[in-house]
């Protein structure tokens, strides 16, 4: 099968236990260190398989493929993109069921990440991810104060609208949300925006 990975965690002896998204779960394994081992990060896409253990109640990864990305070797890229894959992992590890919606999320960004300002493709992800859960507020009320919004609105964690005077933080004209939140696009933001939007969704998802 196949995943990506969204945490690791050192054990004894450079041992793993690594998290993945797969289309049909989020699964917690352990990997033995050992020399004939490629090196996994959190990011990465791996085709992969699942070894019941008789000692652990944690199945053994196996047999990993690390399935490159065409802009790997670009190291800010690849830092935007382990930033946001480890999002996933503190959003999504208490979770009972998944679906296939978070790992199709993660492979469009992933097919999108050097098409264009990555953060865009993550801020446009995200929300996608809202919508998806339900908790996208396309009526621009105060989060804070409750009061209708007028003119240019300030996102907070979770892209919680506020009035600016609210958070005293960059606020965003409303046509470039409703185009955001609407059309999942982008398009309006000028990028000092985006890059407001971006440190927003690292506060967590």
């Amino acid at each position: 099968m196949q995943g990506y990975i969204i945490n690791l965690n050192k054990v004894k002896d450079e041992d793993l236990i690594v998290t993945i998204i797969s289309r049909e779960s989020l699964d917690t394994l352990y990997r033995f260190y050992g020399a004939r081992h490629g090196t996994i990060n959190i990011g990465f896409k791996i085709d992969y398989e699942k070894e019941e253990s008789s000692k652990s109640t944690v199945s053994r990864l196996k047999d990993v493929i690390h399935i490159g990305f065409k802009w790997i070797n670009d190291y800010k890229l690849l830092r935007l993109w382990q930033d946001f894959l480890a999002l996933f992992h503190k959003h999504l590890k208490d979770a009972e069921e998944l679906g296939e919606f978070y790992f199709e999320l993660i492979e469009r960004a992933s097919k999108e990440w050097n098409k264009q300002n990555p953060k865009r493709v993550a801020i446009e992800s995200y929300v996608r991810l809202l919508e998806h859960e339900g908790r996208l507020h396309t009526e621009f009320n105060c989060f804070l104060c409750s009061g209708a919004i007028s003119g240019d609105i300030s996102l907070i964690r979770a892209f919680l609208p506020t009035h600016k005077e609210c958070t005293h933080t960059l606020s965003i004209p409303k046509v470039a949300l409703q185009e955001l939140f609407n059309n999942k696009s982008s398009l309006f933001l000028n990028d000092k925006e985006v890059d407001r939007l971006w440190h927003v969704l690292l506060e967590g998802i």
